[in-house]
């Protein structure tokens, strides 16, 4: 009875907390950015802490795993123009690398912030990174989770990930290149169908268990593919053109002198470890983590070890 009533009230508990935190669709507001209106959602005690979403493309929901940082620094999740809640191009050449650099800065004045901590998942980091090297005075604590520093980093996710879908899912290559002998590209609709085939913990995940259908949480606002192929280019799970297929920081991570932690997956088929550990040839100052038993989200599968480590560093 001891047991069920302490596992009661831990759920209890748990409920209450989760409770607490604001919600992403209701209890946020819009800041003017640029031109565009900047959809963000804002809690917590202490230094503000922004988080950058990946994609590029994606919203800041999946990133709301960070919560129980709230009780340690003020959070600061926002959709990027053409994200989520976030105003939309009229035309997809406004969607770059340098404009989402800048509407960190143009948002971290609106908000009345001085010196941030950074947090860039994925190609958040690449946003990351960008705004370090632009804006390094403004630049508190940098933190770069499971992310690129160069095109040629990218374009090894690309052609992993490629190689692991050959590799254990032939039935879905060979339907895939079927099309592409056809001409299809990345951007085509029946190119896009055919690659989703692929579950999405079987390149990302060390356990796919925590992102089977029906666990992983749908949420409301989907990745803007437009935007997605406007800066991988048209190709860009094969080649990459476009913004990401230029972008390059391996030379000046170095000057970089704010504190910096970067961590990584084990099993990130995606932002592969091979390349991860170059971060420590490029950016020798930073800290590095390796996770063992994390895919391309570490927030999902050692949350626990993760926030603590994030905790430490931001500390300091």
């Amino acid at each position: 009875m001891k047991t069920r009533l302490t596992i009661l009230f831990a759920l209890i508990l748990s409920i209450t907390i989760y409770a607490q935190f604001p919600d992403s669709e209701t209890d946020g507001k819009y800041y003017e950015v640029n031109g565009a209106k900047l959809w963000v959602v804002s809690f917590g005690e202490g230094e503000p802490l922004f988080f950058i979403a990946g994609g590029p493309g994606g919203t800041h929901y999946g990133l709301r795993r960070f919560d129980s940082l709230s009780t340690t620094n003020t959070l600061v999740y926002y959709d990027a123009f053409g994200r989520g809640k976030s105003d939309t191009a009229k035309v997809v050449t406004e969607y770059t690398i340098e404009r989402d650099i800048d509407d960190l800065e143009g948002l971290r004045k609106a908000m009345g912030f001085g010196k941030i901590n950074i947090l860039g998942h994925s190609y958040g980091g690449v946003v990351a990174q960008g705004y370090a090297i632009k804006y390094p005075e403004n630049v508190s604590h940098l933190i770069l989770a499971n992310t690129f520093h160069s095109y040629l980093m990218w374009q090894e996710n690309c052609d992993n990930s490629n190689h692991e879908i050959k590799t254990n899912y032939p039935e879905v290559w060979e339907e895939l290149m079927k099309v592409r002998m056809q001409g299809a590209v990345s951007s085509d609709p029946i190119h896009q169908e055919i690659y989703g085939r692929v579950p999405y913990g079987f390149l990302y995940a060390y356990n796919p268990d925590y992102f089977k259908p029906g666990r992983k949480k749908a949420y409301p606002h989907p990745l803007n593919w437009k935007l997605y192929y406007q800066m991988v280019g048209k190709d860009g799970d094969f080649e990459l053109t476009s913004d990401i297929g230029t972008f390059d920081y391996r030379k000046q991570l170095k000057d970089l002198k704010m504190p910096i932690l970067i961590y990584a997956g084990r099993y990130d088929r995606v932002a592969v470890p091979w390349m991860q550990v170059q971060f420590k040839m490029y950016c020798p100052q930073a800290e590095f983590f390796m996770f063992e038993h994390s895919g391309h989200n570490p927030q999902v599968e050692e949350p626990s070890k993760l926030f603590a480590l994030i905790k430490t560093f931001l500390s300091k």
